[in-house]
């Protein structure tokens, strides 16, 4: 087996990125207790299975999608809600994995793609591109060529684990897996989902972090990013895109933490309390789940407060009376 280290370079903005992140992970988890906060943590559980599956393509809607986690019938397509179970099945082991095993990850692709890829759990077999939408990005290497070429990255992995701080080792990872296509489908959702499973044995917090939102949010400078990086030869610029959106989802869980702050009202508490993240609710709908009878009081206590704060936002901001209005949980 050859010796092989990928090419990239830690620069400046990285190093940046890695001390910004590393504040925020443990300001995070010093104020906070994730463990404590199990609302919270499968919305954002959700949100990741949601986002991960909507850049492949699967339109189930965030609400579908959580439902199937919930264990409701769901009309849509026999396959997509597949997906979502495969997807709930491996993000759920995610604390187990060991992500410097080839092997696991071979076992996780099996649950990712079980019922869906007739190579489920194995490198594939064929010829395959890279692809966003219907546009080929780039062709990925020979199928004769994956199993050493994932070989060598493992071995990477382990010779450098010691030397290559986690948040840039992780990075360099999902682009060499991108750029590998080590199987005949599933390769993007393993490569977060392996992305994730790094971070998690650095810091367990990430185990409740959608960064798969902020990708999605991306999903074409992803692309774009994954494009210029094989014109360069090197992950750097996809290391230092990475970077950012994983502060940039901090800020975002550090702001949704603040929910249980002190200057936040019991009555704006149990408002968050009873609503899902991106599920839109009428005045009606948080009345009856909050057993109130009177509009000017849900207003006044809960509405309004949680309003000034952004920790709800309106569907119709420019007109707050509107009979269609909804509201939605930040």
């Amino acid at each position: 087996m050859e010796v092989y280290t990928p090419p990239f370079t830690i620069t400046n903005g990285v190093l940046t990125l890695v001390s910004s992140i590393s504040e925020k992970v443990g300001k995070i988890s010093v104020t906070s207790n994730m463990q404590a906060k199990p609302h919270l943590r499968k919305n954002n559980r959700i949100q990741s299975i949601h986002s991960s599956l909507k850049i492949e393509a699967n339109s189930l809607t965030i609400g579908q999608v959580r439902d199937v986690i919930n264990g409701k019938t769901v009309l849509g397509e026999k396959r997509e809600i597949q997906e979502v179970k495969n997807a709930y099945a491996a993000y759920e082991m995610l604390p187990r994995i060991n992500p410097f095993d080839i092997n696991e990850l071979k076992l996780l692709h099996g649950i990712m793609t079980k019922y869906l890829v007739d190579e489920s759990g194995e490198f594939r077999g064929g010829e395959e591109g890279v692809f966003s939408g219907d546009k080929c990005i780039f062709m990925a290497p020979p199928a004769k060529r994956v199993p050493v070429l994932m070989e060598n990255l493992f071995d990477w992995l382990s010779r450098s684990k010691e030397e290559v701080h986690p948040l840039i080792m992780s990075a360099v990872f999902h682009y060499e897996f991108v750029f590998i296509h080590p199987f005949s489908d599933g390769n993007g959702r393993m490569a977060r989902l392996w992305h994730s499973a790094f971070l998690t044995k650095w810091n367990p917090i990430f185990e409740y972090i959608p960064i798969e939102r902020q990708i999605e949010k991306f999903q074409d400078a992803y692309y774009e990013t994954i494009t210029k990086c094989h014109t360069e030869g090197s992950s750097n610029t996809f290391v230092l895109f990475i970077l950012e959106r994983i502060d940039k989802i901090l800020d975002e869980i550090a702001e949704q933490i603040s929910t249980s702050a002190e200057n936040v009202s019991e009555y704006v508490k149990r408002l968050l309390a009873v609503m899902e993240y991106d599920m839109p609710y009428t005045l009606t709908s948080l009345m009856e789940l909050l057993g109130l009878k009177s509009k000017e009081t849900i207003r006044r206590h809960y509405i309004h407060p949680a309003l000034e704060l952004h920790l709800i936002q309106m569907t119709i901001p420019d007109k707050p009376q509107s009979r269609n209005q909804r509201y939605i949980k930040q």
